[in-house]
Parts: structure tokens; C-alpha cells; sequence
């Protein structure tokens, strides 16, 4: 009895240590809190040293870029040593300990200023991004007609949301520069607002400068932050309004009387401004200040006033009523336009799962992208994973009551409902998503669901990372490999935010279907054409790219259908122009179609030519299919530069 009692023991022991081990690492050890001493003056000679190393790596993104456009084999080794110089020191010396929090922020806007430039030189004179001309052609349209809501075929959606035309217009007409010029500047200084701004949030919340200079940085390895929410677009000023709204909200959480109605007034005009700038952000603002309306509702606390907690409903209310009204008012078609993508991207999702054969999707998804590039995306996700995993139950004791603040009874507070901050509950939580978004983004269907989810979901990633870096992996007295590898993996990260938003990064020769890539000067010079000799406002079909030139360069009436019935798709895709396909065509209002026999030679590189749910996708048009037009009686040729053929449609409807 006894030796079997001793046997027993010998056994649990290894076990209870072994659980005490992983227990230790996954939390929630807050003893000491953040005891960091940082300098109260910032570092000139760091500060110098950073500006001039980001200086030099930003002539070397240019000369790769450069390099690029000449078909140079040199310029993926300049463009990734710029982008490693830019990224890399930065990051370091932000995420390090023991720094001012000044420097911190500084070095923040100068990483994000950095980044910005280094996707303008994508494209420095000129829009390239699709999203960035439907929102030209808008702006444009403003400035021409002076009223809003005027139709924009290629994008229904956009012309309910013309905050961000709104603005840029204003400024334009103040300023005299062209569109181009003042969107550039715009987006500029939104990208400083909204780093500066989720610094001040992430403070707010956690009391720690350094936590928030790393949440920070966490949230720059987001694949939409170098790119997408950096072009002409309206989620770009719509996520700045976001941001603006919860460090308003946040920053008011103490305020009483007066102070406090000043601040529900401030963030009443800014959930208006968000509700003519963009749906899903709109969206995403009340889903978050409701849920942490009721989350306030349920914490047990009776030091919490009725106030605080009627004006926490009321913004809750505020948030989720005027976008509503605002779709309500203007017939918005919100559901048409996001159900579908929702729809088909969890049945791919659940088709990836279960093994089956996917739908097809009416958004497009990115190529494949270099190997380099996909492994460091991927480390990027697995070092995140591991930071969630070691700060997620340290983010939730971090604003447990200081009472409970021993071994895991923090946690047990929290599960009573008792925690000093509900936001940190909330975007704690909210990072759960970010497992959900990247299994979207596994899929070809669901990618765009998964790479919208990250803009709000990293929200919360960044700040239960920051949190397990600051908590646990640094420590107290961070010395060693706790002192370099926390800000090494915050700099893969940040780097990883880079390659997944690029699929292709270094501007390079015309490719066929690639949009950014497939923007040049002959297509351009066509459309200018257009607008030189047939003057503007002609109804245009053509394929995907050379509308957007000939709706921007060329300001005509760009038409993706024949009739309200039929893609202009169709009439592209057969070696001869059947009965019912030239029936459509001369009941139709087309005046001009323009063919580009460039489009022959290469498969697309995104899939399609025309519309993303083109039932013959990756394959390649023959040049018999665009030049059928020559045999067809009432068409004539009225341009034609060896490539791009412009066909008058007139004659087909009896015109001149």
C-alpha cells in the first residue's frame, strides 16, 4: 500500500509540473505590471540615424521600382534591401525597451510615412489600383456636375457613400491641384491620423506607452495596411473615422457633466461622417460600441455610475441608428452588394473543409505570389499565432481588479463578470477572429472575406500581442534573447503585413488581366484620344482595364452590360457574332466598343478579362473573337493603333 501510494505520487508529480509549465507560459502572471523606466526626452542622435537610414532605403525601393519598369533582374534585390532597411531598424527601435515615449510615437508616423511613400512609388504619377479609378471617375463626376449621387455603373455601391469624394473635391477646389495630386496629400495625412490616433486608443486603454507603440506595430503586419488602406478609396478615411471614434470614446470613459456631452456630440458628428464614407466600417463601429455597451451592462462593479453607463447606451444607439437611417434614406443596396460575397465565401469555406467543389465568387482574388514572399507571410502568421497564445489570457487579467491580481484568480474574476475596462474584454476577444479570417483567406472564394475581417480584427490582435510581448516574453529586466528576438518577430511581422498586401510589389512590363500591371501608356494615350476627338460622355464597353482608362483618362460612359440583362462579357467571348448577341447589340445605346488584341497574348493572369464570374475563366481569348467586329454590317473601325481597336457601334442602331 504504501509503495503503491509513493508510485502514484512519482507519477502525478512530473504531470502537475508539466501543467504548471504551460500553464506559466499561456498566463497570467501580471505581478509588476509594466514597470518600464523610460527617459522622458527622446533620443535626437536614434531619431537622425533613423530618418537618414529610412532615407536611403527609400532611394533604394525607387531605384528597384525603376529598376523594375526597365525589366532589370537587379531590381527585386534593391526594392526587398530598401523594404528590409525601412521596416527592419524601425521596428527594432520602437519595439525596444526602455525608450521615450515621444521617440516611440515619432518613430511610428515616420514608419507609417515611410510605407505610404513606399507604395506611391508604385505608381507616382498616377492612379493604378482598380478601387482607386472607381473612385476617380466619382470624384471626377463631382467636380463636373456639382451633385452628389450621381451613378457610377462600375461601382453601384459607392456613389451612397461620397464622403471621401466629398473631401478631396473641397480641397481641389481650394487648392487648384489636380485630383491626383490632392488624394496623394489626403491619404498622407490620414495614414499620420490614424497611427497617431490607435497609439492614443491603445494608451487609453492599457495605461502603457510601450504596449501601444507594439500594438501599433502589430497592427502595420494587417494585409491590407501597407496597400489597401493606403489607395484612393473610401474604407481608407472611412478606418480613420473608425480609429478617431473609439479613441474619443475611450478617452471620454472617465469624463462627467458637461465634458462628457461635449464628447458624445464630437462622436455623434464623427458616426455621421463614417455613415456617408463607407458600409462595412459603419458596420463594424456599432457591432463594437453595441457590444461594449452590453458588456458595460453585465460587469459587476458597483463602483460604476448609472451615468457612465446610460451614456455608453447612448453612444451604443447613436452608432447603430444613423448608419441605418442613412441606408434607409438613400435605398442603399447594402444587402445586394455584401450578402453575396458573405454567402459565397463561407461556402467555400465550408467546401474547402468538407473536401467539395467551390462556388464561384463576383470579387476578385489575388495570384499566387513568389515563394519568398508566401513563406514570409506565413512565419508572419505563425509568430502572431504565438503571441496570441501567450497574451490572450493576459490581456483579460490585465483589467481584472487589483485585488485578484495572484495566479489565475484574475481570470476567475473575469469569468464573474468582474473587470475594471470592458474594451480590453472586447478587442481581447475580437482577436478570436483572426484564426476565422485566415482560413478565409485559404480560400479563393473567401479571400476577400478574410482580408476584410483582418482590418478590424487586428484591432484586437494588436493589443493581445503587444500584451504577451510586454508580459511575458520581455518580462521584467529583459536581458539576452528576451531582448532581441520580441522585436525581431515584431519586425517579421511587419514585414509579413507588407508581402501579403503586395502581391505584385515591383511595377514591371504590361501583363494581360493584372490590373495595377496592366495600367500603361498605350492604354492610357487611347483613352485621351477618345477624349480629344470623339469628346467625352460616348457610351464605352470594353474589357475590365480599359474601361477604367476610358472612364478616368477618357471620361466617357463606361457601360459593363449591353443591357440590363446582358454582359458586355458575351459579345467578346465567340469566334462569330450570334443572332441574339447582334439583336442586343443594336437595341443597345453603345456607341463605341474597344477591343485590345493584347488580351491574346497571355492567359489572364487574374483569371478573367472581363468579369470575374465569366463562366469560361483562364481561358485565353483569340484574336478571330475580337476581330470578328471587322465582318459585322453597321460597325466600323474609327481607331486602330496595331493593338487597340475602336469599333463604332452607330451604324447598328441606324446613327450616323
Amino acid at each position: 500500500m504504501i509503495r503503491a501510494y509513493f508510485n502514484t505520487e512519482t507519477t502525478i508529480a512530473p504531470a502537475r509540473a508539466w501543467m504548471h509549465s504551460i500553464l506559466g507560459i499561456i498566463g497570467p502572471d501580471l505581478r509588476g505590471g509594466d514597470t518600464e523606466t523610460a527617459p522622458d526626452s527622446a533620443n535626437s542622435n536614434w531619431i537622425a540615424a533613423l530618418c537618414l537610414v529610412v532615407a536611403v532605403a527609400l532611394l533604394l525601393v525607387a531605384a528597384g521600382q525603376g529598376a523594375g519598369r526597365r525589366g532589370n533582374d537587379v531590381a527585386p534585390l534593391l526594392f526587398w534591401s530598401g523594404t528590409l532597411l525601412v521596416v527592419v531598424p524601425t521596428s527594432l527601435r520602437i519595439a525596444w525597451p526602455n525608450v521615450a515615449r515621444g521617440e516611440r510615437l515619432f518613430l511610428l508616423v515616420l514608419l507609417v510615412g515611410a510605407l505610404f511613400f513606399h507604395k506611391t512609388m508604385y505608381s507616382p504619377t498616377g492612379f493604378a489600383h482598380h478601387d482607386e479609378y472607381l473612385h476617380w471617375i466619382a470624384a471626377e463626376d463631382l467636380t463636373t456636375a456639382r451633385r452628389l449621387f450621381l451613378s457610377n455603373p462600375l461601382l453601384p455601391i459607392a456613389s451612397v457613400y461620397p464622403a471621401l469624394e466629398i473631401v478631396t473635391t473641397a480641397i481641389t477646389n481650394l487648392t487648384g491641384l489636380p485630383i491626383f495630386a490632392t488624394a496623394t496629400l489626403l491619404l498622407a495625412v490620414l495614414k499620420g491620423t490614424l497611427i497617431t490616433a490607435l497609439f492614443l486608443f491603445y494608451e487609453r486603454i492599457t495605461g502603457s506607452p510601450r504596449i501601444a507603440a507594439i500594438a501599433c506595430l502589430t497592427y502595420m503586419g494587417c494585409s491590407t495596411f501597407v496597400v489597401f488602406e493606403s489607395i484612393f478609396s473610401y474604407e481608407s478615411i472611412a478606418f480613420v473615422l473608425c480609429i478617431l471614434i473609439l479613441a474619443v470614446e475611450a478617452a471620454s470613459k472617465d469624463l462627467v457633466g458637461r465634458s462628457r456631452s461635449s464628447a458624445l456630440i464630437l462622436i455623434a458628428l464623427l458616426v455621421a461622417s463614417l455613415a456617408v464614407a463607407h458600409h462595412l466600417t459603419a458596420a463594424f463601429v456599432a457591432f463594437y460600441l453595441g457590444m461594449l455597451a452590453a458588456l458595460e451592462a453585465s460587469r459587476r462593479d458597483v463602483s460604476l455610475r448609472v451615468q457612465a453607463r446610460i451614456a455608453m447606451g447612448a453612444t451604443a444607439a447613436l452608432a447603430i441608428v444613423i448608419p441605418l437611417v442613412w441606408v434607409l434614406a438613400h435605398g442603399n443596396p447594402f444587402t445586394g452588394y455584401v450578402g453575396p460575397v458573405v454567402e459565397t465565401g463561407f461556402k467555400a469555406l465550408l467546401a474547402k473543409l468538407m473536401g467539395t467543389s467551390t462556388p464561384q465568387s463576383e470579387h476578385v482574388s489575388p495570384p499566387s505570389q513568389p515563394i519568398l514572399l508566401r513563406l514570409t507571410t506565413l512565419l508572419a502568421i505563425l509568430l502572431t499565432s504565438v503571441g496570441l497564445a501567450t497574451g490572450f489570457f493576459r490581456s483579460l487579467a490585465m483589467t481584472a481588479p487589483v485585488n485578484l491580481r495572484s495566479g489565475w484568480r484574475p481570470i476567475q474574476g473575469i469569468l464573474k463578470r468582474r473587470w475594471r475596462d470592458s474594451r480590453v474584454v472586447l478587442l481581447t476577444l475580437l482577436a478570436c477572429g483572426f484564426p476565422i479570417s485566415v482560413a478565409f483567406r485559404l480560400t479563393v472564394n473567401g479571400w476577400q472575406i478574410g482580408n476584410r475581417m483582418g482590418t478590424f480584427v487586428f484591432i484586437g490582435v494588436g493589443l493581445v500581442f503587444a500584451v504577451g510581448i510586454v508580459h511575458f516574453w520581455q518580462g521584467r529586466g529583459a536581458r539576452g534573447w528576451r531582448l532581441i528576438v520580441p522585436p525581431a518577430a515584431i519586425s517579421v511581422i511587419v514585414m509579413g503585413g507588407v508581402t501579403a498586401g503586395s502581391i505584385e510589389p515591383i511595377r514591371g512590363p504590361y501583363k494581360v488581366s493584372s490590373d495595377a500591371q496592366s495600367i500603361e501608356r498605350m492604354g492610357i494615350e487611347t483613352s485621351l484620344w477618345t477624349k480629344e476627338w470623339l469628346g467625352p460622355g460616348n457610351r464605352f464597353t470594353s474589357d475590365r482595364v480599359n474601361r477604367l482608362l476610358l472612364a478616368g483618362y477618357g471620361r466617357q460612359d463606361v457601360r459593363n452590360k449591353i443591357n440590363p440583362a446582358i454582359y458586355a462579357a458575351r459579345v467578346f467571348r465567340r469566334d462569330k457574332l450570334g443572332a441574339d448577341d447582334f439583336y442586343a447589340l443594336a437595341r443597345s445605346d453603345l456607341d463605341f466598343l474597344v477591343v485590345d488584341l493584347r488580351l491574346t497574348t497571355a492567359p489572364p493572369v487574374l483569371g478573367f478579362y472581363f468579369e470575374p464570374w465569366e463562366p469560361q475563366q483562364g481561358t485565353q481569348l483569340t484574336a478571330d473573337e475580337l476581330l470578328k467586329f471587322n465582318d459585322v454590317k453597321g460597325v466600323s473601325r474609327t481607331f486602330d493603333n496595331g493593338y487597340l481597336i475602336i469599333y463604332d457601334l452607330r451604324g447598328l442602331h441606324g446613327e450616323p
